[in-house]
């Protein structure tokens, strides 16, 4: 970090942004290089030994990798890219980021002003067009406000609950000459409970006979999981994770009874709806978390509702808590570290804990698709065991979207923080290139991706951007030849009339090996462990990607029912 320039200095507007960036604690941006911001690339050339500019093959991509890299730090992932095209690529990682409440800061190009309002080429309206999906959108008309503004784009996204904030960039402004000094580094603001609430808490689960805590959402550090385990232990309480958030916890803990998503285990659903206290820190209380709003009534919940969360918005958006909390998550923690319930009082839920953790390891096991004689020629639950087996705890795992993240969501047990990278906005494309940003992050980490067929080639052409930047990373992708959620969705909604989902792919392996990785095809499950000994290998040594292409039986399309018998139940059905 940089100390401030306390008496104003004449530079170029370009170069006073790159300054802040720098000044702020950026070391990484990622992007596309365009004309409509060369004075900042200028800027940052005269900081290449400091700011790493890491140049990505589209946008979207950057998007998505400045979201694993901010995953991985706990810092603001930062995105460069250039007006209109670039900026609506690169929407895609935008919205993720705000439904995954992960800091991000993108600069934009934009058409100069005495072009504005024109319909100039490549012209957008940010403002518009990034309100709904930005905690905050801004443009910089005005040289010798950028250091205010940039100040206030980190802050924005990095207290509360964080997000991305959008700072549009005409190009004459970052052409002017401009005397200003620096701003500050920025100071990350987050709120905190009373004594108050966290006494009332306390008397509500002394209460409670039924209770369970959901974790999940932003903003978890590794100590403020420490304190929650703490919490968590002392008290005896069951734990649950909310949708792609079971990194928060350690999964392999006796209290720790699974993840709250889809394809939820129906017993812990039936917990969910039994718990005469929910005791909720972190997530939002969406629809993916809420299985579809229906764990909770809306707008009053039959279970007790303590709901915390770092937005004020959050709380009461759709289910009114009897206790709410606005709080961090560092913050809440902390608070709750040494709480400490009669013993009397959590040793009623001590057989409850183990029978939920029960029920969770037997949902843990091999899948009824498996039974005696039905396992296809690549078993994928036998993949998740030999990656737990083999792989260190704290391995990254990233997925895209599709019906392949299942067997990481539901078999891979998270024990380290920072270890899921899942957008929960089910964007696809998204593993490949946060999987990337995350071993940028921190080489040191295994990082190992689940993608599909049609997943990956959304943003597949980021293994050159792993090449280039000698990112080792692991893709397993998993090619039935379908878009087989929708193929899921169509058997089930439209039985026996699939339309659309069918695709023609090339040799995944070999695509690899053209970027400069490694690649290999596996048809059963006996060639898994070698080639993945072989593929991490490579990683580690080459540090270059290295893909496992699994030709997947496509009937396998969830753990629990095959394709056929989607279409059969929904026949049954009258469908």
């Amino acid at each position: 970090m940089t100390t401030p320039a306390a008496t104003p200095i004449a530079r170029l507007a370009g170069h006073v942004l790159a300054d802040q960036l720098l000044l702020h604690g950026v070391d990484t941006v990622f992007g596309v290089p365009g004309e409509s911001y060369l004075a900042v690339l200028d800027g940052l050339y005269r900081l290449r030994d400091q700011i790493r500019f890491v140049v990505n093959r589209q946008e979207g991509g950057a998007a998505f990798m400045a979201d694993g890299w901010a995953k991985i730090t706990g810092r603001p992932g930062v995105l460069m890219v250039t007006r209109g095209p670039g900026a609506t690529n690169a929407s895609i990682g935008i919205h993720s980021a705000m439904q995954d409440s992960r800091p991000m800061v993108v600069f934009v190009g934009q058409v100069g002003n005495e072009f504005a309002e024109r319909e100039a080429f490549q012209e957008i309206d940010y403002r518009r067009m990034f309100a709904p999906v930005a905690k905050w959108v801004a443009q910089i008309d005005r040289p010798e406000r950028i250091p205010e503004l940039v100040a206030r784009a980190f802050t924005t996204a990095t207290s509360g609950r964080p997000g991305p904030v959008v700072l549009a960039l005409p190009e004459d402004m970052l052409a002017a000459t401009v005397t200003v000094g620096d701003a500050r580094p920025h100071v990350t603001v987050r709120p905190c409970a009373s004594a108050a609430q966290i006494r009332e808490l306390g008397d509500m689960l002394a209460a409670a006979r039924r209770p369970l805590l959901l974790l999940g959402g932003a903003g978890w550090s590794a100590e403020a999981c420490g304190h929650i385990r703490r919490f968590a232990q002392a008290n005896r309480l069951p734990v649950a994770c909310a949708f792609r958030f079971q990194d928060v916890y350690d999964n392999r803990l006796d209290e720790y009874v699974g993840e709250v998503g889809i394809g939820v285990n129906p017993k812990l659903a039936a917990r969910v709806r039994d718990a005469d206290l929910l005791l909720v820190i972190g997530p939002r209380l969406g629809e993916m978390t809420t299985s579809g709003y229906t764990l909770l009534e809306a707008p009053l919940p039959r279970q007790v509702l303590v709901h915390v969360h770092a937005a004020t918005d959050e709380l009461g958006r759709v289910y009114q808590p009897t206790l709410a909390i606005n709080a961090g998550m560092p913050e809440i923690a902390a608070m709750l570290a040494d709480l400490r319930l009669d013993p009397a009082v959590t040793a009623g839920w001590a057989d409850s804990v183990a029978s939920a953790r029960a029920e969770y390891l037997a949902w843990q096991q091999s899948p009824p698709i498996y039974a005696a004689g039905a396992t296809p020629a690549i078993d994928l639950w036998q993949v998740v065991q030999i990656l737990a087996r083999v792989c260190p705890a704290d391995t990254v795992i990233a997925n895209g979207a599709g019906n392949f993240a299942t067997w990481a969501n539901r078999f891979w047990r998270y024990t380290v923080p920072g270890t899921q990278l899942a957008p929960t906005s089910g964007a696809m494309g998204y593993g490949v290139p946060a999987a990337i940003g995350a071993r940028l992050a921190d080489p040191t980490r295994e990082v190992i991706v689940f993608t599909g067929d049609g997943d990956f080639l959304m943003t597949g052409q980021e293994l050159a951007t792993a090449v280039q930047y000698e990112a080792g990373l692991v893709i397993l992708l998993f090619n039935n030849g379908q878009y087989g959620t929708i193929r899921m969705h169509q058997e089930r909604e439209f039985p026996g009339r699939p339309h659309a989902s069918a695709l023609a792919n090339p040799d995944f392996a070999l695509l690899a090996q053209a970027f400069g990785g490694w690649g290999r095809r596996v048809h059963t499950t006996a060639e898994f462990e070698p080639a993945l000994a072989e593929a991490r290998a490579f990683a580690a040594k080459a540090r270059r990607p290295a893909l496992i292409e699994l030709v997947t039986d496509p009937q396998a399309i969830t753990p629990n029912l095959t394709l056929e018998q989607i279409r059969s139940q929904a026949e049954a059905r009258g469908r």
